[in-house]
């Protein structure tokens, strides 16, 4: 940038540069509106239209693909993982069908066996198993597991989805400093992460130890809904946000691309809900989104219908942030069960297994995995529902289908009016 006399210098050659590139088949779009956007932010429109233009010209282009090491995903959109059994093989496959990553939530998964007091953990083993193969029957799409690193069993669950052969595994709730990668093994190792300290931890100790990285990294922002990798005090600050955040860690990741001549994808996670969203996090440095919240607005998500309805009824001021057993911080649909709590009462169980490490259950005023559980079968007085900030703008139940082309049709909109 310093050999640039002025912004207009710098943009006439960019533009000759984004025109080459576009002659020769190449969009170089997320990173170079990322360089532009930290040139010279109030600029950066004027050549963000140039650069839709150059977009709209490859029309099978429309809608970013994403490229996760030698796997190709039709469309750069993950369906975020979700517990307690809202994100099972249903709802995973139907969004593999339409060529996003459908993923299957292993947390609490074995509480939806018959036999699950007996022994937890075995029965998260069987029913990860079952699910993983179920979708494998329904879709030739890319299928993936998410795994939350503070389970008790999270090691077994991992190495369960990788022998069953699942494309991705995304990797939260800590971060995976064991290098899972096996060399016989295609599954992709995504750790999701919320802050550039915590990319640059995890990447150097896994250059250090292992000599290689992940293959991708999912960037969460504060706006997610569930358990999140914030304090209290972060959530509301705009120094956290996503929109700031997704710079940071694209720098950071960029120093371990050039290392490893490794193209490393960023997936941009948290209040993402339209195509237009899609496009903006894709022009300020990430490869593919993830969304969530929207997805169970779905006949094919696999939470009962009494969960659905919770999203379709609630307002702006019903999603609340509360303080989970787990000692983070979440995002929940308020209801009469979080009310009581709230007052102090304590909501009697027997924990069967110590299922999250750092769960304090002789304290806990409820056990979380069981709430959980019963929001997805429907008994939502004996539990609640995780949500993420824009769940309030759920207004229908639409088909997988709908909503994907919804997206796509969002997104074309949305770089035509920007042009």
């Amino acid at each position: 940038f310093n050999s640039f006399r002025s912004f207009s210098d710098f943009f006439i050659t960019f533009n000759n540069f984004l025109t080459s590139a576009s002659m020769n088949r190449f969009t170089p779009f997320p990173f170079a509106y990322h360089l532009i956007f930290l040139y010279n932010e109030k600029n950066s429109r004027t050549l963000r239209g140039i650069m839709s233009k150059i977009f709209i010209q490859e029309g099978e282009k429309m809608f970013p693909k994403l490229k996760i090491d030698d796997l190709e995903v039709e469309l750069a959109i993950v369906q975020g993982g979700m517990g307690v059994g809202i994100s099972l093989s249903g709802l995973a496959s139907a969004v593999a069908n339409e060529g996003g990553i459908g993923v299957i939530s292993a947390a609490g998964i074995g509480m939806l066996e018959p036999d699950y007091q007996k022994n937890l953990k075995a029965a998260n083993q069987r029913a990860l198993i079952k699910e993983i193969r179920r979708a494998r029957e329904k879709t030739d799409g890319v299928i993936g597991v998410n795994v939350l690193m503070a389970l008790s069993d999270a090691d077994e669950l991992i190495e369960t989805s990788i022998n069953e052969g699942v494309d991705v595994l995304f990797l939260g709730a800590g971060l995976p400093l064991k290098n899972y990668k096996k060399k016989k093994s295609k599954t992709k190792i995504i750790p999701i992460v919320s802050s550039a300290k915590g990319a640059k931890t995890l990447f150097n100790y896994w250059a250090k130890n292992y000599n290689d990285v992940p293959d991708g990294i999912v960037v969460e922002g504060p706006l997610a809904g569930g358990h999140l990798g914030y304090r209290k005090n972060q959530l509301d600050d705009q120094k956290f946000s996503l929109e700031r955040i997704l710079p940071e860690i694209s720098m950071v990741i960029e120093q371990f691309r050039e290392k490893f001549r490794k193209d490393i994808p960023i997936i941009a996670a948290g209040g993402i809900y339209t195509g237009e969203d899609i496009r903006k996090y894709i022009e300020i440095g990430a490869q593919g989104v993830q969304m969530a919240t929207r997805f169970v607005a779905t006949y094919e998500c696999d939470a009962s219908q009494e969960f659905k309805n919770a999203y379709l009824k609630c307002k702006k001021d019903d999603i609340v942030i509360i303080d989970s057993p787990v000692g983070l911080p979440g995002r929940a649909i308020k209801n009469e069960f979080l009310d009581e709590v709230s007052l102090g009462n304590k909501k009697p169980f027997k924990c069967l297994w110590k299922c999250l490490r750092t769960c304090d259950f002789k304290s806990a005023p409820y056990c979380i995995a069981l709430a959980l559980t019963n929001a997805k079968k429907g008994f939502l007085n004996d539990g609640f529902a995780f949500a993420g900030a824009n769940a309030y703008k759920v207004d229908r139940i639409i088909s997988v289908k709908e909503l994907i082309n919804t997206l796509k049709k969002e997104y074309q909109l949305s770089i035509e009016l920007t042009s």
